[in-house]
């Protein structure tokens, strides 16, 4: 499998490289920056999800980008494509690091995310799962055009979370981008 590479104007999204784990780890052990990824964990916790992210490249050829800022080279998050077993649809989701969020990294880096799905993958539809009290997800997901279409389950061990299910048709997309 060739692993896909997009580069937009500032960014770079790829698949997860080992030279990511060091910030994946400072991400995933932040309070406010992971409360909704999982939430706080420790290295090895944090080990397990980057490998399961990597190996979803690997074996399916779909996971979230590691999101590199191109100008310095610095791993910015993980945004992109994702679709574990039992999940309420086709989702684009993401996680930004505390140094990256409020730069509008997230827009520019979902915006070429949800591009891949529809155009590459053939997605018809993409979904975010955003918790009712993460406003600055629902934000992102507002300004990407996506909407709330109301509460969703998640699968185990994840089936007891409040979510709502956020998101569009390729349709709505396209029109709204002009393409």
């Amino acid at each position: 499998m060739t692993a896909p590479v997009i580069e937009t104007a500032r960014l770079t999204l790829r698949p997860p490289a080992m030279e990511d784990f060091p910030r994946w780890v400072e991400l995933m052990g932040h309070p406010e920056a992971s409360k909704f990824i999982g939430g706080p964990m420790p290295p090895e916790t944090a080990w397990r999800g980057f490998m399961t992210m990597a190996g979803a490249w690997s074996l399916t050829g779909v996971g979230m980008f590691s999101l590199i800022e191109r100008d310095s080279g610095l791993w910015l998050g993980r945004i992109g494509p994702w679709t574990p077993l039992g999940w309420p649809g086709t989702e684009v989701g993401w996680g930004l690091h505390p140094d990256a969020q409020g730069k509008g990294y997230g827009v520019e880096a979902a915006t070429a995310a949800i591009d891949y799905a529809f155009n590459v993958l053939g997605w018809t539809e993409v979904i975010h799962c955003i918790d009712p009290d993460n406003t600055p997800s629902q934000r992102l997901a507002e300004r990407l055009g996506s909407r709330n279409l109301g509460p969703t389950r998640l699968p185990p061990p994840f089936d007891a979370l409040a979510i709502d299910r956020w998101g569009q048709s390729r349709e709505q997309w396209r029109a709204r981008r002009g393409s």
